[in-house]
This record gives structure tokens, C-alpha cells and sequence, in this order.
């Protein structure tokens, strides 16, 4: 019990820490995150969760190595559906890139709150009702259908329904306000959309974390190896963003790959009491349909410039509260929200 209750404070203080470097060195003045500051982090947070596989391996033998690793390899690449999702919503609402670091940097917080939250309750489930395993295996199996049947939709910002709600609630001013959440005016504290679009990026990860941890629950229902493969995943969540964000219309076919691992795992879950898949396998399988999806992208669009904010790929992922558009709708910002924000990022 004293190596597990130490194991869990050792992890929290290291994420502290790292959070805490993070706010106070790469946040504490807004700036744009250039491709290889990107590509650095990726690579830094790449290398602390190898790091981190090391240990396991070594201080807890293969199984829960392997274990590890698959679960890195589901949430990562899970992870690219967020961030399609999320260029959408920076694309739309025009948020200044000097200041889509602050949000995400935010957004992830409270991913890591939420995320731990349904650990915490998928784990009681599981070790209380054995049965449930079969509902989050024929869930995933759904999304991962309804993922591939969805390939073509466009969601319709206009008429997201979260958007919908907090304005109809909240006084907002008509731009954005620097890098700030809340501000001031007459006496009134007053939300700026740079808030709102933290708000649907929470929702954002709410909604795919429904997905991607029962998906690890079907690697393992160890709680420490779902939450820390969750937590690295997460944590590199932002700067793989800033990495992908000039090539993102470009995975065309990635959705595809992250379908069928959503069907695999599902499936996996379904026939945990008659056949159990070795972690290595499970693995394996992971790494081919994403890599493969990614690879098949690459060399099939090639040739393809890149499109008008690089996001048309973006436009065919879903976003919480968007009703699917008709053909012929536009995902660009409206002509209020785009004559609320200047050309340097101020509201006018």
C-alpha cells in the first residue's frame, strides 16, 4: 500500500512540476509557437513518457510496460481527433495565435480534472460490475461506426448549441481583450469569446474522453497506467497542435485509422471472457492502423497546397453542440464575430 500511495504523490508532483514550469516559463508572455518550438516539445514530452515506459518496465515488469505503452499509443493518437477539432474552433472564432497557447495551456488543466474524474468512476464501475466491461465495448464499437459514417459531415458552428447558451447567458464583449478571460467595463465583469472558446474546447475533451478511456480500459483496469498514459498523452496534447496545426489538411485518411481502432478495441472488450489479446498484440494492431493511416495521408496528398487557413481537413470533424450542416454551408466565421477582432487580435 506505502509503494502505491507513493507511486500516485511521486506522479502528481511531477505533473505539478512540469505545469508549473510551463506557466511560469513558456506562458508567462503570449507568443507565437513556431513549428520547431513545437516539434522541440513534442519531442521533450515524446521522450519523458519513454522515460517514464522505462521505469515501468523496470520497476514493474513487461506486462504493465506493454500495458503502458498501448495506452500512451490509444490516447495519443486520440488525441489528433482533438486537435482537428480544436483548429476548427481557433479557425472560426479567429483566435490570435500568440494567444491559442493560453487556452490550450487551460484547457488541458481541466482536461486532466476531468479525465481523472472518469478514471476514478470507470475503475469503481468496472471493479464493481464486471458486466460493464460489455457496455464500454459495444459503445466504442458505435463511435468507432459513427466516426466512419461521419467522415463527410461539417459541423454547423453557427448553430452550436454551447455557444448558443453561454451567450444567451453571459455578457461578452465584442472582441478579444488581449489575453484575457474576464474583464471589466462599467463596474460589470464581462466574459471575452477568448473564454467561450475555452469553454467548447472543454467540452471539446469532455465529449472524446468518453471515447478514449474506455478504449484504454480495454489494454488494462489498472488505474495508475490509464491515468499516467492519459496524462502524458494529454500533455503533449498542445504542442503536438502547434506541430500539426500547417499540415492538418493533409491527414485525410486518419479519421479512418482512428474508426477502426475505436471497432478493435471495442471488440477487444466484447470478447474479454472468451479470448484475452496479448498487450503486445493490442499494441501492434494500434500502431499499424494509425501509422498506416498517417503514412497512406501523407503520400496520398503529397501534392496538395495547403487550403485557406488549413483547416478544410478540420471542417469534416465533429464538435460538441454543432448540428451537421447541409451542403453548401460555410464554417467561416460570422461577420459580427470576424469584425470584432483587428488584424493584431484586439477587439475593434
Amino acid at each position: 500500500m506505502d509503494q502505491i500511495v507513493l507511486m500516485w504523490a511521486g506522479f502528481a508532483v511531477f505533473v505539478a512540476v512540469l505545469l508549473a514550469f510551463d506557466l511560469g516559463v513558456f506562458s508567462k508572455k503570449s507568443h507565437v509557437i513556431s513549428g520547431r518550438e513545437a516539434l522541440m516539445r513534442c519531442a521533450a514530452y515524446s521522450t519523458l513518457a519513454m522515460i517514464f515506459a522505462a521505469g515501468v518496465f523496470h520497476f514493474q515488469g513487461s506486462e504493465k510496460g506493454l500495458e503502458f505503452l498501448t495506452g500512451y499509443l490509444i490516447e495519443y493518437s486520440l488525441s489528433v481527433d482533438n486537435i482537428f477539432v480544436i483548429a476548427l474552433i481557433f479557425t472560426h472564432f479567429a483566435v490570435p495565435p500568440q494567444y491559442q497557447h493560453r487556452v490550450l495551456f487551460w484547457g488541458i488543466l481541466g482536461a486532466l480534472v476531468m479525465r481523472g474524474v472518469l478514471i476514478v468512476a470507470g475503475t469503481a464501475l468496472i471493479q464493481e460490475f464486471h458486466w460493464i466491461i460489455y457496455i464500454f465495448g459495444a459503445f466504442l464499437i458505435f463511435s468507432g461506426i459513427k466516426m466512419l459514417m461521419s467522415v463527410d459531415d461539417e459541423p454547423d458552428m453557427e448553430n452550436n448549441r454551447i455557444v448558443k447558451f453561454v451567450r444567451s447567458r453571459f455578457r461578452m464583449t465584442d472582441g478579444y481583450e488581449g489575453q484575457k478571460f474576464f474583464v471589466m467595463r462599467d463596474g460589470v465583469r464581462m466574459m471575452t469569446p477568448l473564454f467561450l472558446v475555452l469553454i467548447l474546447i472543454e467540452f471539446t475533451d469532455l465529449v472524446f474522453a468518453v471515447d478514449s478511456i474506455p478504449a484504454v480500459f480495454s489494454v488494462t483496469t489498472d488505474p495508475f497506467i490509464v491515468w499516467t498514459s492519459n496524462v502524458f498523452a494529454i500533455l503533449g496534447l498542445r504542442a503536438l497542435y502547434f506541430a500539426l496545426a500547417s499540415i492538418i489538411h493533409r491527414f485525410h485518411y486518419l479519421k479512418y485509422g482512428l474508426s477502426l481502432v475505436l471497432v478493435v478495441v471495442g471488440a477487444k472488450m466484447m470478447m474479454v471472457d472468451i479470448y484475452k489479446m496479448p498487450t503486445a498484440v493490442a499494441l501492434g494492431i494500434t500502431a499499424f492502423l494509425v501509422g498506416g493511416s498517417i503514412v497512406f495521408s501523407m503520400l496520398k496528398t503529397r501534392a496538395d497546397a495547403a487550403p485557406d487557413g488549413a483547416d478544410a481537413e478540420a471542417r469534416r470533424w465533429w464538435v460538441p453542440g454543432s448540428p451537421a450542416k447541409g451542403a453548401g454551408g460555410s464554417t467561416q466565421a460570422s461577420s459580427s464575430e470576424a469584425a470584432a477582432v483587428s488584424s493584431d487580435g484586439k477587439g475593434q
